[in-house]
């Protein structure tokens, strides 16, 4: 290694995404010297807009696109201009064997979203079910998400806090599934339930892991309500404002500037066009454990590996489309249908039954996946023009397709396959074909566009697609986990002392929520002193 000064900046930050520059921002407020290195032309990771199809003005939340667990305090803090718009619509779920019907969750109308329920079920009673879930899920959120900015609780203390024993002991001690049978009757509502344990995580019902009730508690907690939120101008907006917030503090950021090795005593090597050494008393890791670890071997770290096996397991669809599609059902309107989270083939059996194909190394048919309309809330992500011919975007999740399934697939055909599995999905609950609502480019190219977990592999640097970079751990701490160190209490402690966590990959990281890079920096303000 190149001998160097002492230090050349108090914090050093690997990566650029939002938790980075969320990190970034605060520590150079307090007075300190920041630098952040991005391998990428620009910063934000996946939290950017951009537009995919020449020559078209839609600037599309690319891969991340939805907003929840970013917490107001830290918007209100770092003086962020972000405004989040609240979808009236909560879901929209067509029955798979009677597309002509659906459930549609109206969060303004409770006597419609009952008659909704009892259309599809056949059962006047369901809705309450759903509704008692969502109030006991609710009273946990708000006792969970507090403790998010602050140091690990212990398991114990969140328990009472939550003040409901059944709901500890089902969503925490047993697999998922136990639950979202002992609340609600019907399949088409287990499904709706049991999906937010799915995003990005591949797993059935009763998986004993319990990954997919981990997925599934940080996505009913975002905001102490659950609520996810369209982030105004797209999320290359919050990307922005963070990187402007960092930049007015004092953070140095650098892109094009790819890490090559880091070494425990906090020596970064940066590559590219301007090779250089950087030293900070702290460095911070906004990339995923297992390629932090990477860098650390190629700094002459112990070569053992303690990070966690990372497998992503989603598809991303970002559409332009001429109109909305119509629906098979007279009784919803299509913008309610569309404005919300619209659910499609994803039945709890279905789920289960996607599991299993996957698991077997098929892709599911039918593929479960989600849709909603981004322009519906928010318009200001099409040009004036193209606004104005009544185009929308739509963007489409699917689900139970993990990484390994792209094992040894040619990418082009791999992802063809996806996207051809996602169309059919869809066509089969519309009521009509997706391919004939679709824009068209200058030179006739429909636009749509598929992002695998190997696409993203490759353009984010995110091993294996896994937008948690890693295994999502309870926001708590286990029993007899040691909580010595400010970088243990606050959850983002490495091997070594002055290298932290401070992306998705840390404890309560995931998601566009800037936890990681707030924990991480109140972390290095207890190790550096005020």
């Amino acid at each position: 290694m190149v001998a160097v000064a002492a230090h050349t900046h108090d914090v050093v930050i690997v990566g650029g995404g939002h938790n980075a520059l969320v990190a970034a921002a605060y520590l150079a407020r307090d007075g300190r010297s920041v630098a952040v290195l991005e391998r990428l032309g620009h910063v934000g990771g996946a939290a950017v807009s951009e537009r995919p199809w020449a020559g078209v003005d839609a600037r599309l939340s690319r891969y991340s696109y939805l907003v929840s667990l970013l917490p107001r305090h830290v918007i209100d803090d770092l003086g962020l201009r972000v405004r989040l718009t609240r979808r009236r619509y909560s879901s929209y779920t067509p029955d798979p064997l009677h597309p002509d019907r659906g459930v549609l969750i109206d969060t303004a109308d409770a006597q419609a979203t009952a008659d909704s329920f009892a259309r599809v079920t056949g059962d006047p009673h369901e809705a309450r079910r759903f509704a008692d879930l969502s109030d006991r899920l609710g009273a946990a959120a708000a006792a969970t998400f507090p403790s998010m900015t602050s140091p690990l609780p212990s398991a114990p203390e969140m328990r009472a806090r939550w003040g409901d024993d059944g709901l500890w002991e089902a969503l925490v001690e047993q697999p998922l599934g136990g639950l979202v049978r002992a609340s609600v009757t019907s399949d088409i509502a287990r499904g709706m339930v049991l999906t937010d344990g799915l995003i990005g995580t591949f797993a059935a019902a009763d998986d004993p892991s319990l990954r997919q009730n981990r997925c599934f508690l940080y996505h009913v907690i975002g905001g102490g309500t659950g609520d996810w939120d369209v982030p105004v101008g797209g999320m290359g907006r919050v990307t922005s404002e963070l990187e402007r917030a960092a930049r007015a503090a004092g953070a140095q950021i650098l892109t094009a500037a790819p890490v090559t090795a880091i070494s425990p005593d906090g020596e970064v090597h940066v590559g590219g066009d301007e090779p250089r050494v950087l030293h900070g008393r702290i460095v911070l890791g906004g990339v995923g454990p297992a390629v932090l670890a990477d860098l650390l071997r190629a700094g002459g770290a112990d070569a053992a590996d303690s990070s966690a096996p990372v497998e992503g397991a989603q598809l991303k669809v970002n559409m332009l489309l001429r109109r909305l599609p119509r629906l098979r059902d007279a009784h919803v309107a299509t913008e309610a249908a569309f404005a919300g989270t619209f659910h499609v083939n994803e039945t709890l059996t279905q789920l289960d039954s996607a599991a299993a194909a996957a698991q077997a190394g098929h892709v599911p048919d039918p593929l479960p996946a989600e849709i909603y309309c981004h322009s519906l809330s928010d318009p200001s992500i099409l040009g004036d023009p193209l606004r104005a011919t009544g185009a929308q975007t739509l963007t489409l999740f699917g689900l139970q397709v993990p990484h390994r399934l792209a094992a040894g697939r040619d990418p082009d055909a791999y992802r063809s396959e996806l996207l051809s599995a996602a169309e059919r999905s869809l066509d089969a609950v519309l009521g009509e074909s997706l391919a004939g609502c679709l824009y068209e480019d200058a030179e006739g190219n429909p636009c749509i566009e598929a992002r695998t977990t190997a696409d993203l592999e490759v353009s984010l640097g995110m091993v294996a697609g896994d937008i948690f970079h890693g295994p999502l751990s309870w926001p708590w701490a286990e029993p007899g986990e040691t909580l010595e160190t400010p970088s243990q209490r606050w959850g983002v402690a490495t091997a070594h002392d002055r290298i932290l966590l401070c992306g998705s990959g840390a404890r309560r990281g995931g998601a566009v929520s800037g936890l990681g890079g707030h924990n991480a920096a109140m972390a290095v303000r207890e190790i550096l002193g005020a």
